[in-house]
């Protein structure tokens, strides 16, 4: 069907749709009440309706728009959950899309498994467990998950358990474990209600729990069995303490998060307080640098935003917002769906809830300087100093990085970053696999690397950098110039970022090709240093990733081919299923057979089977 054809058939249905453009790649979500009415309202004549006007913004989408796919949902709640989940998942261009630069620790209880543990994660996945949070200040998980270890003793292997161990670790002998994996010392039942007083301890019903731990007491004295009892004495004792002294991000009658934002331009910083008790316990910070500076609507920007923020994090009983925007009571709805109880959206214009909000974007204001007038500078002016002390012959527009990476001369590779004004251009990445050096010979390595390069890019007619910088001393800078005079190409100016023994994280001096001996000592609050340092932190994570790419391959190769019937094609197969030889490991004959056959399923789960009974100290048959 055409355009057009669609938007004759579309249902007048609530649901959400999606924009893409002439090579299929979405563009734009959007919800509706009644998708026809808005979807068609894009194309009229007039280019605006009563609820919809056109902006440049919206002008530039509607050209670009070559197809529309319709989800239809039941009601316009389901619409709303299902946007901001397909927005986090597909980051259209023309959305407002939250970006975080911090991870907060969540709380992991694995109930999926036969006995759950409690993990810290940064990871929200949708694979059965429960997850609570984030906790702010990140300290207080880890604190947290040490009270459950001490109190509720879970356990925290990853091993599988079955009671077969022939005797428990470390951690039951210092009571951290209740000691599952050896038969007789924890009944399963035991271990849920572990499980249970976890939950409720994690959900914030902390009075709940006291009360069961009170039950449990005093029929455990009941039965006269008091060392049971006093067990239960002290665990509502550390419960009731808790409730008292820690407020966790899921507890509490003050329960707020309050957000303010400040932007110019294109640029906008968005400070977000978390408010439990009556205190703050936390902030984040999010950070913009692709508004449409002339078309930015704070009211649709914040529905976005909170639409997106609140699909995976906790959900408080109230949030307070610098401005009204249209989608609030929606919004209220979903939330109030998510979290059980009622939820309200504020924007207070005056008294004590309007002195927070503008105190959190004055914190917003100051976190916006700090970004980007402070760590992020005048990006023009810091490359202009960097050609003036460097004494380059031009503008240093292009720069790009070589790295080395090995493990005692092992899986030889290189990896080669590229920024662009300084800003990191990862579509121009390279990564190059050594060939022709054995052993642990940086200097050759870098040579290659910097050879095949730049004849490929001379060969092609490709525009060469305007800087090339090598990660390493005189050694590697030297061995990179002679690669470039084989080519003919030593007019390329280069450096080399030499870095102090046991401090791999900063740069102690420079080395100009040319000027080996006349060493630059950059101020440690140099612009140009911090942009040095951020290309070679960049070119050295770069490098070591293909490297333990090409380990881990080398090691699933070696490993399966100790397995009779095993060939490549097979290891080729597995690979592409189970993606790491861990989970082939702990696959078994019915989720392996699809891919090999029965019979070398069953040789691949008893040759691991094997290899776990020698690392237990067992006996391999």
């Amino acid at each position: 069907m055409t355009l057009d054809e669609k938007l004759k058939e579309i249902p007048r249905s609530p649901g959400v749709y999606l924009y893409k453009n002439t090579v299929g790649k979405i563009i734009y979500i959007g919800k509706a009440k009644n998708l026809r009415n808005r979807v068609r309202s894009y194309f009229q004549a007039g280019r605006s309706t009563a609820d919809f006007s056109y902006d440049l913004k919206t002008s530039e989408l509607v050209r670009q728009i070559a197809d529309v796919e319709i989800i239809v949902t039941d009601n316009e709640v389901e619409a709303f959950i299902l946007e901001a989940t397909l927005v986090k998942q597909h980051q259209p261009y023309f959305n407002y899309k939250l970006k975080d630069d911090k991870s907060y620790p969540h709380l992991k209880l694995t109930i999926n498994e036969p006995f759950p543990k409690c993990v810290i994660t940064r990871r929200i996945q949708n694979d059965g467990a429960l997850y609570f949070g984030p906790f702010l200040p990140a300290s207080m998980a880890r604190r947290t998950i040490d009270l459950i270890n001490r109190t509720f003793q879970l356990r925290t292997c990853d091993i599988e358990i079955d009671g077969k161990a022939p005797r428990p670790c470390l951690e039951y002998h210092i009571k951290r474990c209740l000691g599952p994996c050896v038969k007789g010392l924890c009944a399963p039942a035991e271990y849920q209600e572990a499980v249970r007083d976890v939950r409720l301890l994690l959900e914030g019903r902390n009075t709940e729990l006291a009360d069961q731990l009170a039950e449990r007491m005093e029929q455990a004295s009941a039965d006269m069995r008091y060392e049971l009892a006093a067990k239960y004495r002290d665990l509502r004792k550390t419960v009731i303490k808790l409730s008292e002294q820690q407020k966790m991000a899921t507890t509490g009658e003050s329960d707020v998060d309050i957000f303010g934002y400040y932007s110019e331009g294109q640029r906008l910083a968005l400070q977000l307080f978390t408010m439990r008790e009556g205190d703050i316990v936390g902030r984040r910070e999010f950070f913009w640098e692709d508004l449409s500076e002339n078309d930015f609507n704070p009211a649709e920007f914040l529905s976005e935003v909170l639409a997106q923020y609140y699909s995976s994090d906790y959900v408080p009983r109230e949030i307070h917002v610098p401005i009204e925007f249209d989608d609030r009571e929606l919004l209220e709805k979903v939330l109030s769906e998510r979290r059980g109880r009622r939820v309200h959206i504020l924007a207070p214009q005056r008294g004590e809830k309007r002195d927070m909000i503008d105190l959190v974007e004055k914190n917003a204001k100051l976190a916006f300087e700090q970004r980007f007038r402070v760590l992020k500078p005048d990006m023009k002016r810091v490359l202009e100093e960097m050609q003036e002390t460097l004494e380059l012959p031009r503008f240093p527009a292009r720069i790009e990085s070589f790295d080395i990476s090995h493990l005692q001369g092992a899986e030889n590779v290189a990896g080669m970053v590229v920024s662009e004004n300084g800003k990191m251009n990862k579509s121009e990445y390279r990564k190059f696999k050594i060939k022709s050096v054995e052993g642990a010979n940086d200097f050759a390595s870098m040579h290659e690397a910097v050879l095949r390069r730049y004849r490929r890019v001379r060969d092609e007619e490709k525009a060469l950098p305007d800087l090339i910088m090598i990660d390493g001393g005189k050694g590697q800078l030297n061995a990179a110039a002679e690669a470039m005079r084989e080519l003919d190409l030593e007019a390329v100016p280069m450096i080399g970022v030499v870095k102090p023994p046991l401090r791999h994280n900063e740069v102690a001096y420079l080395l100009v090709k040319g000027r080996e001996d006349e060493p630059i000592h950059l101020d440690s609050h140099s612009l140009i240093l911090r942009l040095i340092q951020m290309i070679r932190d960049e070119t050295h994570r770069y490098a070591v990733t293909y490297h333990r790419k090409r380990r881990e391959l080398r090691d699933f190769t070696s490993e399966l081919s100790a397995i009779p019937g095993v060939g490549e094609k097979r290891k080729t197969r597995l690979l592409r299923q189970f993606g790491s030889i861990q989970k082939i490991s702990l696959a078994s004959v019915e989720e392996l057979a699809p891919f090999v056959g029965r019979k070398t399923a069953t040789e691949i789960v008893e040759h691991f089977a094997r290899q776990r009974a020698l690392a237990e100290g067992g006996n391999p048959a």
